[in-house]
């Protein structure tokens, strides 16, 4: 079992690494970065269509805030550190626009499906949807 252990564990380093509480930062963040492409990917298999929904954005948040961590706290690398400086902004307003469009949705008073923003009749049932009220009617 000496070959196995010096195969896994060369020098007391899993697979060759050195590892240490920012080493794991950075695998988490590679893995919860990488791992936002398979969340489109079934999403759009599933709906048969491109689709983006709001775990990629929380996923690639997350990913490049750990990514960034990293770069900052460890690596401390001018290149790795402005490569993930700046990704949160995109992140963070789809995150806010999916919100405002979710909320926007329509709710079908005849047989409760959630209509598309700005629709007219439910796609459902083919009842008339309430008229939106305007932000300033909203607001009073």
């Amino acid at each position: 079992m000496d070959w196995l252990h010096n195969l896994v564990l060369p020098g007391g380093k899993f697979l060759g690494i050195e590892w240490h509480f920012w080493k794991i930062i950075g695998w988490v963040g590679n893995v919860v970065f990488f791992s936002r492409f398979m969340v489109q990917w079934y999403a759009t298999e599933k709906l048969k269509q491109v689709v983006v929904p709001s775990a990629f954005w929380w996923l690639s948040l997350t990913g490049s805030l750990l990514l960034l961590s990293y770069a900052l706290f460890y690596q401390k690398d001018s290149v790795f550190i402005f490569a993930y400086a700046f990704t949160w902004i995109p992140y963070i307003r789809n995150l806010i626009i999916h919100k405002r469009h979710k909320r926007a949705h329509l709710n079908c008073t005849e047989c409760g499906t959630l209509c598309p923003p700005k629709s007219n009749y439910c796609f459902e049932c083919g009842s008339p949807l309430p008229a939106e009220e305007s932000p300033t009617a909203k607001a009073n």
